[in-house]
């Protein structure tokens, strides 16, 4: 068994976890038969819980799964906060907001009854996106289902019907393309737009409008999820005056509600000061203003996932993360990153160097605007 798990504590919890399941699930493992694939499918389930730009780079799966079984209907399982991306997406039938407790602060009564809700159904197909021994365990096995495919590098082989082969690291997105090209679905022409409707789009107007935020106009989102991801708030604060010297365009300073005090903290240090829509925004409303932005600067996170989508020209700044995996997707782009071999053993929550987050302070403002200027001159992706 192959695992693609880098916490050593999560990789020998799933080894025992496989152990003991292979022991109880072998029986029947020896009577499952697997089955067509393609034949009479009408109801598929997809699961991708977490993270949000984990959700977003599993967009690009639907248009191919509708185009394949274009009569069956596509319910989506996500977390809360990423369904609302999903609203208005044409190729999804049901949007099934949940947030698990193993990844999420919530309660083990809100996971009983999503359960309940779900197994009362019947579906042909069960895609798990994740290749997530816990979403397997705690989803997947306990549902009404003739096919159950995914990855086993998480572990649980023995409670799909169909195991997806894990060859090599590569792009997420194309981890997920990879699960749908196995039902035998074309992944030609993917689209993975967030589906803004004439009124979002007119509301997103109006904001600029108010907002004094003229075209064209470069956004900064200097946040993410994990801290060791961002990029520290002077270099920010630096490459913001560089650009605003060299370009004279106005900048927006961009975040979470958790964020807005990392955004002031960079506006301070900014002689000409940006606009700052930090904490104002919905998640709509920031796809809205990110679409109408001729550039984003920011760190890996999911708006850089969001501009990737709506295809807006990107510079993103990655530390410990790896570009190969979660880099913006065919995208105008330009990643800016050191060579640090423990960026491939990082589990991206604690720093192994010598020296904390030292991939990140190693990278310079220079670096930064310099794939600034690279990008907005249009020179091709650079990974």
């Amino acid at each position: 068994m192959k695992y693609k798990i880098i916490n050593k504590k999560k990789l020998y919890a799933t080894i025992a976890a496989d152990l003991m399941g292979n022991i109880l699930f072998s029986p029947i493992k020896m009577f499952r038969k697997k089955g067509d694939l393609n034949r009479n499918i009408k109801n598929i389930l997809l699961i991708r819980t977490a993270y949000m730009g984990d959700i977003i780079m599993t967009l690009p799966v639907l248009k191919s799964l509708k185009a394949r079984f274009p009569k069956a209907k596509i319910s989506f399982v996500a977390s809360k906060e990423g369904a609302q991306l999903l609203e208005g997406n044409p190729y999804i039938d049901r949007v099934l907001p949940f947030n698990p407790f193993w990844f999420y602060k919530s309660s083990i009564a809100e996971y009983i009854r999503f359960i309940k809700q779900i197994r009362a159904e019947k579906f042909d197909i069960v895609l798990e996106a994740r290749g997530d021994i816990r979403e397997l365990w705690f989803i997947v096995s306990l549902l009404k289902s003739r096919f159950k495919v995914g990855y086993s590098f998480g572990g649980g082989a023995y409670l799909l019907t169909h195991v997806v082969p894990f060859t090599h690291m590569k792009h997420r997105v194309e981890y997920h393309l990879d699960l749908v090209r196995y039902l035998g679905c074309s992944t030609d022409g993917i689209d993975w737009r967030i589906y803004l409707s004439k009124e979002e789009r007119k509301r997103v107007r109006e904001i600029m409008e108010i907002s004094g935020i003229k075209k064209p106009f470069i956004s900064i989102h200097p946040g993410a999820r994990l801290p060791l991801k961002r990029w520290s708030t002077k270099g920010y604060a630096e490459v913001c005056e560089m650009v605003i010297k060299h370009y004279e365009m106005p900048l927006v300073l961009l975040g979470s509600e958790a964020e807005v005090n990392l955004a002031n903290d960079i506006a301070k240090d900014i002689r000409f000061k940006p606009i700052i829509l930090a904490g104002s925004l919905s998640l709509r409303e920031l796809s809205g203003i990110l679409s109408e932005s001729a550039l984003l600067i920011c760190n890996d996170s999911a708006p850089m996932h969001i501009a990737a989508a709506m295809e807006t020209p990107t510079v993103a700044i990655f530390g410990p993360s790896k570009s190969l995996e979660t880099g913006p997707y065919r995208n105008t782009c330009r990643v800016v990153e050191k060579d640090f071999p423990c960026r491939f053993t990082c589990d991206e929550r604690v720093c192994g160097h010598k020296e904390y987050q030292a991939c990140m302070k190693e990278i310079t403002p220079d670096d930064v605007f310099n794939a600034v200027q690279e990008l907005i001159s249009r020179k091709p992706c650079n990974y």
